[in-house]
């Protein structure tokens, strides 16, 4: 049984842990309390890293990261995280960039009211300075105010829906956004930047990168409508420190909650000297439910990069990603796992993959392609498979990636389709979807249209549609002590049948051997994911 190492560089939840410790094939070494120069010996040996904002993933780290395939940020930000160098070495960089999205969306509503009411300054002037004078904090209300919610992705859209709770109106500015995602929720979508600016309230909520760095400035601010309330619990840097300050002292800015700064620590910003100002140590993530959220995620995207079933939410993609839709990543996940899923059911030399796409993820089928090339091919290179070198390790192996883009409408919103041929001819064609609940299903498998989860431990079962089949399939794998997780059951029109058996257990060679030899049983396949 091969064993992959993966070390966890900085402190995670117990949670995360114990997967990683529970799990057969990991190698797990704790190196967070080890010093940093002990660790880059560790490392040399690692096949995926987990870090945080204590370990610098620079030229050193990666220099002696030898065997890495993929590196962890258990977090959102990447500041720490030499893309670039990993890039060069065929590092993949991921992170968990949901994990702590309700943490940091309550946070924001949180600043946003104590700006409006100034909870804090009247908590102390009652609590430290033993005053009770009411008519000092005399506030304003959320509703009907003019929010500006700059960024529409998971944390500025679960904002605006809180807001839109308290009965503010809503403007969202997003470029990179499908504008449906704003006004199918009743709120108004503006490309002009200066609708945003004439707003009472505006939070932002992009990464920090070359466009967003001071993105609101002097010349921002002063377009903006007099008392206005700025929020910022995003990235430090994204408004201008010494405008925001200037605003603030003047008056045109009436308040400000800010939870990020440009340095960090920032003990002594000139910003915790006003008495307009709310403020916290960056605590986006500090909660109980995001901390073990974010372990979890971490441990679980870290074994799927050692195995080689996905990268989750990597950064170093071979497409430009403010290119794409936010809805576009998930699909390429999907189809990585579905390339990885049809080669554990497809044992032998892979001759074609052909990817289609259906509705409008059918704009990215090459990329898709690429993803579904890696997932297929991790199993069964001796090489690295990653975003950069899968067409290259494709064409060598002679393997054929053939992409196909039908722009017409179906049943589902967005559908993909994978078609894997071998050189014995045995094909695997399997369609997957990703409904509002944002689950990975798959919605057909060799023509048999069924609906299951695409995940874990799966065994797909073909047999003649007669009776006693079912009860049968239940006895044997009772019999082995297999707990059933989930059970589908397809039929076509030529009296046959398909089932897909999620199962808690892993599945012995002697109880397959046993399923396949039931009555009326054509076929038994078993794939772990």
């Amino acid at each position: 049984m091969q064993k992959y190492t993966i070390v966890v560089c900085d402190h995670i939840h117990e949670a995360g842990l114990e997967m990683l410790q529970n799990d057969k094939n990991i190698n797990f070494i704790m190196a967070a309390d080890e010093d940093k120069e002990k660790l880059l010996t560790i490392i040399e040996s690692a096949d995926v890293a987990i870090t945080r904002s204590s370990t610098d993933v620079d030229a050193k780290f990666i220099a002696h990261a030898k065997n890495m395939k993929a590196i962890v940020r258990a977090g959102v930000g990447v500041d720490n995280v030499d893309i670039a160098g990993c890039s060069k070495e065929g590092i993949i960089v991921m992170n968990v960039p949901t994990a702590n999205t309700i943490a940091a969306v309550e946070l924001t509503m949180a600043h946003m009211l104590s700006c409006m009411r100034m909870f804090p300054y009247s908590h102390n002037h009652l609590k430290l300075d033993r005053v009770w004078k009411r008519e000092k904090w005399y506030g304003y209300e959320l509703k009907g105010k003019k929010l500006g919610v700059i960024g529409f992705g998971n944390i500025g859209s679960r904002v605006a829906k809180r807001a839109q709770a308290f009965e503010m109106d809503i403007i969202a500015y997003d470029p990179y956004i499908n504008p449906s995602k704003v006004t199918d929720l009743d709120m108004v979508y503006t490309k002009n930047f200066e609708d945003i600016l004439s707003c009472d309230i505006i939070t932002i909520h992009t990464p920090k990168n070359k466009e967003t760095v001071n993105m609101i400035d002097v010349a921002e601010i002063a377009k903006m409508k007099d008392g206005v309330v700025l929020i910022n619990c995003a990235r430090g840097g994204l408004y201008n420190e010494e405008a925001l300050y200037a605003g603030l002292t003047s008056g045109k800015i009436r308040f400000a909650g800010i939870d990020v700064f440009m340095k960090e620590p920032a003990t002594n910003h000139p910003l915790l000297d006003l008495d307009n100002v709310t403020v916290s140590p960056h605590l986006g993530a500090n909660t109980y439910e995001s901390q073990y959220n974010i372990g979890v995620q971490a441990a679980e995207n870290a074994i799927a990069a050692a195995k080689g079933i996905s990268y989750a939410h990597a950064m170093n993609l071979p497409i430009d990603e403010s290119k794409i839709p936010p809805f576009v990543k998930p699909f390429l996940e999907m189809g990585q796992t579905i390339g990885f899923l049809e080669t554990q059911l497809n044992q032998s030399q892979i001759v074609t993959i052909k990817v289609s796409g259906q509705g409008e993820i059918a704009k990215y089928v090459d990329s898709l392609a690429t993803f579904v090339a890696v997932g297929a091919m991790s199993q069964i290179s001796d090489n690295t498979i990653n975003y950069v070198n899968a067409d290259f390790v494709a064409k060598e192996k002679g393997i054929k990636i053939e992409t196909e883009a039908l722009l017409d409408s179906t049943v589902y919103k967005n559908l993909i389709t994978i078609k894997l041929t071998t050189a014995e001819g045995g094909t695997t064609t399997i369609s997957a979807t990703i409904f509002d609940d944002n689950v990975f299903r798959i919605v057909s498998i060799d023509g048999f249209d069924i609906e299951v989860a695409l995940k874990g431990d799966m065994i797909i079962l073909k047999n003649q549609d007669v009776p006693g089949v079912i009860g049968n399939i239940g006895s044997t794998l009772a019999k082995h002590n297999v707990n059933i997780a989930d059970f589908s059951l397809a039929r076509n029109d030529k009296k046959q049948a398909l089932a897909v058996i999620l199962v808690d257990n892993v599945i012995s060679d002697d109880t397959l051997e046993e399923l396949l030899r039931i009555d009326a049983c054509s076929s038994v396949q078993y794939a772990r994911l």
